[in-house]
């Protein structure tokens, strides 16, 4: 619900030139902890819909906007999943005792429930602006740029589909390419305002980064793996679900020849258990002209 941006390229856009993205991220969630005094419950699914625009100014510049539509929902993912774990004898941390497709977030702290969301809710997220500046000449082998993101207040914090706060993210991004490989790395920090989440215990500053590597062995298909990580957003709290650091490991790939529509496909799984989603599924279409 923060204002964590995505891993962006190093490269920025030619002046005139322009990208589109629309991008279906499922994040399945599954956590149900207590620890004295305090307690959190996360059952249910996430829909984030996401389109992205973007557009290259004189000078090295580019410029963005990212309009996200959000549904927090009970879904149908529960039955796949144990199945899953069940078929590679992977853990299921509880979610085979759990409610099938139940919507319930909660979290309750000295005696008081602080947080709580047991009702399907769909809506404008929080829309976010975007700038980048090439800070290297043109290359084909190595790029360099830094990124800045502005999100605002736009979704309903009482409903999770955004935080209530204003906040502004500022990275470094840098890729290096190696004949059909790629490896690629950004690092910064993100700076919010008073949220409505859990506002109490909310840090105001956050570190980020994100660590990855493409091998096209064709044309028209690349595989990737990508580590993402963050600081943690709470504090006062003995729960690592909050106050934790997190890491999160996604995996897939893009098909589709440079120039024209690309498909990207991943999933995510919580590297840190119990710091991200249980499992997130990534589908984006994405083309420049």
């Amino acid at each position: 619900i923060y204002g964590l941006p995505a891993a962006a390229p190093a490269t920025v856009l030619a002046p005139g030139q322009s990208a589109f993205a629309l991008s279906e991220d499922v994040a399945s969630n599954n956590v149900d902890v207590n620890r004295p005094g305090e307690s959190l419950l996360l059952d249910g699914e996430t829909y984030r819909t996401t389109l992205r625009l973007r557009h290259g100014l004189p000078g090295g510049v580019e410029i963005g906007l990212e309009l996200p539509y959000l549904v927090q929902t009970g879904g149908f993912l529960d039955h796949f999943i144990i199945g899953w774990h069940d078929t590679f004898s992977l853990p299921q941390g509880g979610r085979e005792q759990e409610p099938r497709n139940r919507l319930l977030y909660r979290y309750q702290r000295g005696g008081s429930t602080a947080l709580l969301l047991d009702r399907r809710s769909a809506g404008l997220g929080d829309i976010l602006l975007s700038a980048g500046w090439r800070l290297s000449a043109p290359s084909e082998r190595d790029a360099f740029s830094l990124r800045a993101t502005l999100k605002l207040p736009t979704g309903d914090a009482d409903k999770l589909l955004g935080s209530g706060s204003t906040d502004l993210a500022l990275w470094l991004c840098a890729s290096h390419r190696l004949s059909d490989v790629s490896l690629y790395a950004a690092v910064g920090a993100l700076a919010m305002s008073d949220a409505k989440v859990l506002r109490d215990q909310q840090r105001h500053l956050v570190g980020f980064g994100s660590l990855g590597a493409a091998w096209g062995p064709l044309s028209w298909l690349a595989f990737k793996l990508q580590v993402d990580g963050h600081t943690p957003f709470y504090r006062d709290t003995a729960l690592k679900e909050l106050g934790g650091a997190s890491l999160q490991l996604n995996m897939g790939g893009t098909l589709g020849r440079p120039g024209g529509t690309l498909l990207d496909l991943a999933v995510g799984e919580d590297l840190r258990v119990d710091t991200a989603p249980d499992v997130v599924f990534h589908l984006a279409l994405r083309r420049q002209f």
